[in-house]
């Protein structure tokens, strides 16, 4: 109750030399502001910078990742077809067939249709993302 005194007492003298409504509301404002301050009672602060709109959402930037990702595969595969086996090019030709049921003595014999795949899978990821743009256009 003391607080609510003090506060009355201070913007008692305000309130008096108010001349419209915007300054009586800005006076009423920062009183309730600073009573809850006081008070210890938080509430979230009104933004100051506006949202980014020019921001991609997580699932295209994500998406965008993945077709990197696949497109670098896809040049490895291509160099691994053209018989560079290297163990740094071997690395991208094991992540590139793993989960499959390929053993790696046959990696050569189905290195065309692993490139296709990850094709066909790049092409469906943008397709998505093209879709998306043409909607929000």
């Amino acid at each position: 109750m003391a607080l609510v005194g003090a506060l009355d007492q201070i913007l008692g003298e305000y309130l008096i030399t108010s001349e419209d409504l915007s300054d009586t509301h800005s006076i009423l404002f920062c009183g309730a502001v600073t009573a809850c301050r006081i008070a210890g009672i938080k509430f979230p602060e009104p933004r100051t910078t506006p949202q980014r709109t020019d921001q991609a959402p997580a699932w295209r930037i994500r998406i965008e990742r993945r077709i990197s990702l696949a497109r670098t595969l896809i040049a490895k595969l291509i160099c691994f077809r053209e018989g560079n086996n290297r163990p740094r090019v071997m690395r991208f030709v094991n992540q590139a067939f793993a989960g499959s049921d390929i053993h790696p003595s046959q990696y050569l014999v189905c290195v065309t249709d692993r490139i296709d795949f990850l094709k066909q899978k790049v092409y469906a990821w943008a397709q998505r993302i093209r879709r998306y743009i043409l909607c929000i256009a």
